[in-house]
């Protein structure tokens, strides 16, 4: 969540609390700086799946956090059907949607009259719902015991890095720990440590945006309630008079709910339970509920300029930073980690030039650019600057109540999808397409006969390119380091048509799929030239 400033109040205890152990590498006096090939900084959702993601391609990588314990709060709790299919190819997708309350279903109100409802995923045929609703420790708590399982990942606790020194052949850090400094080296760092990120200091890099002034108050409360599990938003609330609201449920029968303040609103007296207490009973109409977690914030929306800096790359909150409103931040974070591992891999083994990390940042500057522009939108409708923008608001509510396209105006948090890149990896359509997804655009999900799902196919394919191919009668063997999901035929099996549909595939068709389930290019009648030449550009090699 991307806060400004954050106040928090008799919150939970950390789910799980990690032990301080020191490591070889401090004891390496006299005998070298210890070498690694990868350091993450910063053990979040975004720092935990990353280190994942790298050990599953076969990376080693030491991952440090500054704390001992998995953070407090439930701080982002809306993980996307995008994510989860990430999460899916690490190993924890079953555990999070298990736990995670499942939801897709949301509804928009003024006063206390429904506006409209919306459906983020009306259609079967998914594995994954549009989003669930998970607190960030259990997301956290399950990607730290996933690590168990990797011994190519050294977790770390209360390792936290002091200083770096960008070489031309990697990074040396200084690391200060409970029993003193030590230093070691890493042919590249990877920054995941957060809105705060003290690495962006360390290599000078500004975070330029806008700070915006209203103010909004998170309370997690624990209560038996009977309220469906959807996302409610109300603009100008009888309980919560000319402001906004919102209401998510969580596991473990707990509710959020935030409310927007004024923005001279004192934090220090607005955050005491004794002061949250009446709003919510006025909310809720009663008081019967116990209080998780308290907490006060600001909007942001801001990035860096770029995104690496020598040998130092940026990730997640200490990238770019965005409204609460849209589930925009840790989604886009996890995003950030699927694009990054692949090409990170194929730059350490040598299989792709340094130049390939390039279009890291290209593309996800792109989805940061998007997202601040959506959230910004967002935070505008929900609190206006400007008189001009507050009577704008109320004849597009106004609206909303009689005319679909004023229902399509109002803007109470547009909720988080995959970015589409314009990006130098792909390569551009040469053939007619009706439909399907082109390229620099996300897979699509369907239904297959065996292993159920398109998703689970291409995950159990390992990390490399994947041609998705449709028979035609005869099987295009794919180049070295490609692998093939062919539908129809002898291959995998479209009982309910939804693959060919989807793609909009005719005989014969084919899709490059790079290894984070993008599309580099798309064919109607694939030659294997034309698959070598928009292989070799999805890499990088030319």
């Amino acid at each position: 969540m991307a806060q400004a400033k954050t106040h928090q109040v008799n919150t939970h205890q950390a789910k799980t609390q990690f032990g301080y152990r020191r490591h070889p590498d401090q004891d390496r006096t006299g005998h070298g700086t210890a070498e690694h090939p990868v350091v993450v900084v910063g053990a979040g959702p975004v720092g935990l799946s990353l280190a994942i993601d790298l050990a599953q391609r076969g990376q080693r990588v030491v991952l440090l956090d500054d704390a001992d314990r998995i953070g407090e709060g439930s701080r982002a709790i809306c993980f996307s059907k995008r994510s989860l299919e990430y999460w899916d190819r690490l190993g924890v997708g079953d555990r999070m949607v298990a736990k995670g309350v499942v939801w897709s279903v949301g509804r928009i109100f003024h006063g206390d009259s429904q506006l409209y409802q919306f459906n983020l995923l009306p259609e079967d045929g998914h594995k994954r719902p549009a989003f669930i609703n998970l607190q960030q420790y259990y997301a956290e708590a399950y990607l730290v015991d996933r690590i168990q399982d990797l011994p190519e990942v050294d977790l770390r606790w209360r390792n936290k890095v002091t200083a770096l020194e960008q070489r031309n052949d990697g990074v040396a850090l200084t690391i200060e720990t409970p029993e003193g400094a030590y230093r070691l080296h890493a042919q590249y760092v990877i920054a995941c440590d957060g809105a705060r990120s003290s690495l962006r200091q360390m290599v000078g890099a500004e975070f330029a945006g806008q700070v915006f002034e209203d103010q909004f108050l998170i309370a997690d409360v624990k209560m038996t309630a009977e309220f469906p599990t959807e996302r409610w938003f109300w603009f100008d609330p009888p309980f919560h008079a000319g402001r906004s609201a919102l209401l998510h449920r969580q596991p473990d029968d707990v509710w959020r709910i935030d409310l927007q303040l004024n923005r001279h609103a004192d934090p220090v007296i607005e955050r005491k339970p004794e002061n949250v207490r009446p709003r919510i009973a006025r909310m809720l109409g009663h008081d019967k509920f116990e209080f998780e977690w308290i907490s006060l914030y600001k909007f942001q929306c801001r990035r860096m300029d770029r995104f690496i800096h020598g040998r130092v790359i940026f990730a997640g909150d200490s990238a770019h930073q965005v409204s609460p409103f849209g589930a925009r931040g840790a989604n886009s974070g996890l995003e950030d980690a699927e694009n990054l591992s692949w090409k990170l891999d194929r730059v350490l083994r040598g299989t792709s030039p340094a130049s390939l990390l390039e279009s890291y940042h290209t593309e996800r500057s792109m989805a940061a650019d998007e997202n601040i522009r959506e959230s910004t939108r967002s935070t505008d409708f929900m609190a206006p600057n400007s008189h001009q923008e507050a009577r704008l608001r109320k004849a597009v509510l106004s609206l909303a109540k009689e005319t679909e396209f004023g229902k399509r105006m109002v803007n109470g948090g547009r909720l988080s999808v995959p970015c589409s890149y314009d990006s130098p990896l792909s390569s551009r359509d040469a053939d007619s397409w009706r439909g399907g997804p082109p390229p620099g655009c996300s897979m699509l999900d369907a239904p297959i006969a065996e292993p159920a799902y398109l998703t689970d196919a291409f995950r159990k394919g390992g990390t490399d390119f994947t041609l998705l191919s449709f028979s035609n009668g005869a099987a295009l063997d794919p180049p070295g380091g490609v692998r093939n999901i062919r539908i129809g035929g002898s291959g995998l099996a479209d009982p309910s048509g939804l693959v060919t549909k989807r793609y909009d595939a005719e005989p014969g068709t084919a899709y490059l799929l790079r290894p984070d389930g993008y599309v580099a290019a798309r064919f109607r009648h694939p030659t294997r030239e034309a698959v070598v030449a928009a292989l070799s550009r999805a890499q990088g090699l030319n």
